[in-house]
């Protein structure tokens, strides 16, 4: 199983530098972001799906949900919950 790190204070985002974070929602393990281009960036526990890559894998770093931009859907909002993440294209 993946180690995934608990940070009990803020910590800087190890995001692509070129990328604008518009929205930020926060879950009970797991972190999804909103650029101002319209991706949405997912990180944390993943064993639900909640991350949305497809599989129910873990991640320390942020990835983009490339389902989402394969669709050429823009995300324009996003809320986590406690094991599920919610999207509005």
């Amino acid at each position: 199983a993946a180690f995934i790190s608990i940070q009990a204070f803020p910590a800087l985002l190890d995001l692509p530098e070129e990328l604008e974070v518009s929205a930020v929602s926060c879950g009970s393990r797991h972190t999804a972001v909103v650029t101002r281009g319209g991706e949405l960036y997912t990180w944390g526990w993943g064993k639900y799906g909640q991350l949305g890559h497809g599989n129910s894998l873990s991640s320390d770093q942020a990835r983009c949900v490339e389902h989402l931009v394969a669709q050429g859907l823009r995300v324009e909002e996003v809320v986590c919950g406690p094991w599920t993440t919610y999207v509005r294209v």
